[in-house]
């Protein structure tokens, strides 16, 4: 979990590599509303997640036995809830953590993206950051970040 732009695709890929499990990409599951409203530069607000985070439980729970890498924003506590519904023994967080600066400059630099970086702020705006999970300053070489979290997932 962790702001856009704060590397959940391309650190969740590697990390679902490394551990040999699926990836899933939660911006893929969005509803075409949301990517439209965030393509237009408005922030999506709680009622245009709710639908959204609930398909991605139902996809954690597909994959609630034999795991999965699951990349989310998960920015408030009362969506993690969500997410996590009827898998709190399973889920486990992984927090990716950087200054606005280094994200936006990231933002900046990406094309491929629907998410502007315009809203950058109304996200570190909305981010609750738990005091749970593992916690992963994204200044550090991407390399460096999978074998940290490989190190600590196999070590829970």
């Amino acid at each position: 979990m962790g702001v856009s732009g704060s590397g959940k695709s391309t650190i969740g890929r590697a990390l679902a590599e490394a551990l040999d499990l699926p990836f899933i990409d939660g911006d893929d599951h969005h509803p075409e509303a949301n990517v439209v409203k965030m393509s237009t530069g408005r922030a999506l607000d709680d009622s245009d997640r709710a639908g959204w985070l609930k398909i991605l439980n139902k996809i954690a729970m597909e994959y609630s036995k034999t795991g999965a890498v699951i990349a989310c924003s998960a920015l408030k506590e009362t969506y993690r809830k969500i997410l996590s519904e009827n898998l709190e023994e399973e889920c486990r967080w992984v927090i990716l953590i950087g200054t606005y600066e280094l994200i936006l400059e990231r933002m900046k630099k990406r094309s491929s993206h629907f998410m502007p970086s315009a809203l950058l702020q109304s996200q570190f705006d909305t981010l609750e950051m738990p005091d749970y999970g593992i916690h992963i300053d994204i200044s550090q070489a991407p390399s460096l970040l999978i074998k940290t979290l490989v190190n600590q997932l196999r070590s829970q």
